[in-house]
């Protein structure tokens, strides 16, 4: 719960943020002169685009979290059996042990997107976001049936 009230705590402080920004690029085009339009029309694309990339985030997060919530309801979410270090770390050692065998599933089942949760899961854990992130990409395109391109 507290992950989802800072996601939109961040959002909307984004959004108020986007706001103003444009807001300023509108006047910089409403003064007239072909210098102050051009860096209004620069500033507006910033907005945009950080609209857009909010916008994808938000529903990469809503799918992500409605496949844990079916694999939640199918008993197969992964169990946190890592290890800890007294600070409440992960230990390295641990996740490694955890992802390789995580590995091993889903190159055993390469179809099957809960593998692949699970693996973007293990990833997290070893603390390689990119590559959390493209697996749970994967598991997010198998579920939803659309073609996945093979690496």
């Amino acid at each position: 719960m507290r992950a989802k009230l800072t996601y939109a705590i961040t959002a909307a402080v984004l959004v108020v943020y986007f706001v103003l920004v444009g807001s300023r690029g509108v006047l910089l085009i409403e003064t007239g002169t072909p210098v102050t339009i051009a860096f209004g029309v620069a500033v507006l694309v910033l907005p945009g685009i950080g609209l857009w990339f909010l916008w994808k985030n938000t529903q990469f997060v809503q799918k992500a979290n409605r496949l844990a919530a079916e694999l939640d309801a199918e008993g197969g979410l992964p169990v946190d059996e890592l290890k800890r270090t007294p600070g409440g770390r992960i230990d390295r050692d641990s996740a490694d042990e955890v992802f390789a065998r995580r590995k091993a599933e889903t190159e055993d089942a390469p179809d099957d997107w809960r593998t692949w949760f699970r693996l973007a899961v293990a990833y997290h854990d070893a603390r390689d976001t990119p590559r959390a992130r493209k697996a749970m990409q994967r598991a997010i395109a198998l579920h939803d049936g659309k073609p996945v391109a093979y690496e």
